[in-house]
């Protein structure tokens, strides 16, 4: 019998959103490819996707579900049947909610998957519950208050229209290893002519693809976008027309802010020459249609939402919303196409239950507040790995008293410390639908693959607890497909006239962006809001970072072979990166008595990371930088990098701070 070809989607975490073609013989899957339908990722797949099929059949994955035997986080456990599994979750629920309240239980998930249902499937199990919230904000909503601040609920333009600009500029965002996809139409614009610049704080793999590269202090790219409009101001490379008729407050941003904002004042503190920002300004404002890619990085900092917000004003002064291929694209909002609110149900909560910031997960876990955390189920996401304070993590994660549940795939750092661990479906053995953060596709996903062993997807296991808390609602007892079927059938603008029968077979269907969109500005004034009354602070204002008491900043940088702590299940992407590198500077290596290649400590007052050390110009004197995010065991040390990252929160929008910490080096002494 002949191989079958079915489509599927790329789950992860990442703005592109691939389309899968997936070849399946006996019920597995042997060779995944990309879909050559796929409006923006046009049949390329990344390093991580290519050999999908090896993650979804791994010999590593869980089968059955798991009760420790061992001590926390040994990872020794003994199989045991799902009803006995249930059992014991929901026994120990029960009495925890009878002592305690149900807000001593605390859901921890985030974007292991991206699937609406699957990624939202504990939300209303856990509002009908009266669990603990978690704000799920590790990411980027620094980036999206800032964005929000000044364009409200605007739509972002069309990815593709980066081919219509003369000046592209990637802003904060290493696309190699984040958002490769897009550089499609990158490469297509330079082959028009177009300037490509990069703006960073070193060297990433996508400066190789640019015609210059601007490095800049960790945390001061707000500075550098007010020097900049310094100069267009006072050149008058600004578009009086646009802003008269499209924005409010250029006036009070002149008076109140660049009056005291001078070229020279944005070189001391981002570090670039002032000749370099007044170029920069005169290319940008002399320019037919600028596009900006703003990336998240940059908002993780301490002044991460003012930081983009300034930004994000930069396209109103010169009049590049007006204009086919310019603007600027912080992140798609293809996820309003489905009614979200329909998986989530926010209305099960019967009253408002205390909100847990998912970055100061380490502090819930250890400071014993009333009701204490008790329980912990965590689905999709691997916070001893990711969260940041990692020290603070284990210690939580290894209380006795702490009654944790993990649903996995695999043995993760956090599963190690679970007492009960649950086998969880892969992508392509489950259905789910499909929005995006960088394009505007949708997608449906089915079931492609026989089930591994006894897993289950996430929508599955909470219709089991449900059942055994006694939920008597039959909006638990849906299956996946009923689900996606009512998502379906709600009418939304945003899917209004798309092709519904090939979105239901599987193919990424684009949605349609209102004719003039890019100029109608979804504000409370309907106009690009430079002054915000709304906000603390109603004009865009250079705010600094945290300043560390270590001489180091850490960029905690994207691995191009990993996506977070996802993928590290597999050897062939470990080969291609064997050792957990900290970057330097050979000023900053010679300073230190420090050579390429040996092993070095990272410190600073949350804990101690080694590292193996590769000395290199392309990071800045003053910058080290480490590439993802690595699975405990697969360390050189006893850390990953997360020991060094603090449970701090960005200006607005309570985002982490993963790039806004200092650290010092040494040789390690073994």
């Amino acid at each position: 019998m002949a191989n079958s070809v079915r489509r599927s989607v790329c789950p992860y975490d990442c703005p592109d959103t691939c389309g899968l073609l997936v070849e399946i013989a006996d019920g597995k899957a042997v060779k995944v490819t990309g879909d050559p339908d796929h409006p923006f990722t046009r049949g390329f797949l990344c390093s991580k996707m290519n050999r999908y099929q090896e993650t979804a059949h791994s010999p590593n994955r869980l089968t059955s579900p798991l009760l420790r035997t061992g001590r926390k986080g040994s990872g020794q456990f003994r199989r045991i049947p799902w009803p006995e599994a249930i059992t014991r979750i929901s026994t120990r629920w029960r009495e925890i909610i009878a002592k305690n309240g149900a807000e001593a239980i605390l859901p921890y998930s985030y974007s292991g998957t991206m699937g609406i249902v699957q990624r939202n499937a504990g939300h209303p199990f856990f509002y009908r519950l009266g669990a603990s919230r978690l704000d799920r904000t590790i990411c980027s909503p620094a980036k999206h208050a800032g964005w929000k601040a000044v364009m409200g609920g605007t739509l972002a333009p069309h990815p593709d229209e980066v081919m219509e600009s003369d000046l592209v500029i990637l802003w904060g965002i290493d696309a190699v290893a984040t958002n490769v996809h897009f550089l499609h139409g990158v490469r297509e614009a330079r082959r028009k002519g177009a300037k490509v610049w990069v703006i960073d704080t070193y060297e990433t793999p996508t400066t190789g693809m640019a015609d210059r590269a601007f490095l800049v202090c960790p945390g001061s790219d707000g500075a550098l976008a007010l020097g900049m409009m310094s100069v267009l101001v006072a050149e008058d490379l600004v578009d009086r027309n646009f802003l008269a008729v499209h924005a409010q407050g250029f006036d009070e941003l002149c008076r109140d802010v660049l009056s005291d904002f001078s070229p020279q004042k944005a070189s001391l503190l981002t570090g670039l020459p002032v000749e370099t920002i007044r170029d920069m300004a005169r290319a940008y404002g002399k320019s037919i249609a600028p596009f900006i890619r703003l990336g998240s990085g940059l908002s993780r900092y301490a002044n991460g939402a003012m930081t983009c917000r300034t930004i994000v004003c930069l396209p109103a002064l010169v009049g590049a919303w007006a204009k086919r291929g310019g603007g600027l694209l912080a992140s798609a909002a293809s996820g309003s196409a489905f009614s979200t609110k329909a998986v989530t149900r926010e209305d099960f909560m019967v009253r408002s239950t205390r909100i847990v910031n998912m970055n100061q997960l380490g502090r819930a876990l250890t400071q014993m507040d009333d009701p204490p955390v008790l329980s912990l189920y965590v689905y999709h996401a691997n916070p001893a790995a990711v969260t940041p304070d990692q020290n603070e993590i284990l210690k939580g994660l290894s209380r006795e008293d702490l009654f944790t549940v993990v649903h996995e795939r695999f043995m993760t750092d956090t599963a190690a410390f679970a007492d009960i661990v649950l086998p969880a479906t892969s992508s392509l053995e489950h259905g789910d639908l499909y929005s995006s953060y960088g394009t505007y596709c949708v997608q449906r996903a089915r079931p492609v693959i026989r089930r591994v062993r006894e897993s289950k997807s996430n929508w599955e296991v909470f219709g089991l607890l449900a059942e055994a808390m006694g939920f008597d609602d039959g909006f638990f007892r849906q299956s996946e497909d009923d689900l996606i079927e009512h998502l379906l059938s709600t009418p939304s603008a945003m899917r209004e006239g798309i092709d519904s029968d090939a979105l239901d077979s599987g193919k990424a269907v684009e949605l349609r962006l209102p004719t003039g969109y890019k100029t109608q500005f979804l504000t409370v004034s309907g106009k690009i809001q430079i002054i915000n009354l709304r906000e603390q602070e109603p004009l865009p204002r250079y705010t600094p970072s945290s300043e560390g008491t270590y001489p180091f900043r850490l960029m905690t940088a994207p691995a191009r072979n990993f996506l977070n702590s996802s993928f590290r299940e597999r050897d062939d992407l470990r080969a291609k990166d064997p050792a957990m590198l900290l970057r330097i500077n050979p000023s900053d290596a010679g300073r230190k008595g420090l050579k390429d290649g040996e092993r070095v400590s990272a410190f600073n007052d949350l804990g101690e990371v080694s590292f193996i050390l590769r000395v290199t110009s392309k990071v800045p004197e003053g910058v080290v930088v480490a590439d993802g995010i690595w699975w405990l065991t697969h360390c050189p040390g006893e850390r990953s990098v997360n020991a060094l990252t603090s449970q701090r929160l960005t200006d607005r929008g309570a985002g982490s701070t993963f790039y806004d910490n200092t650290v010092d080096v040494r040789k390690e002494l073994r």
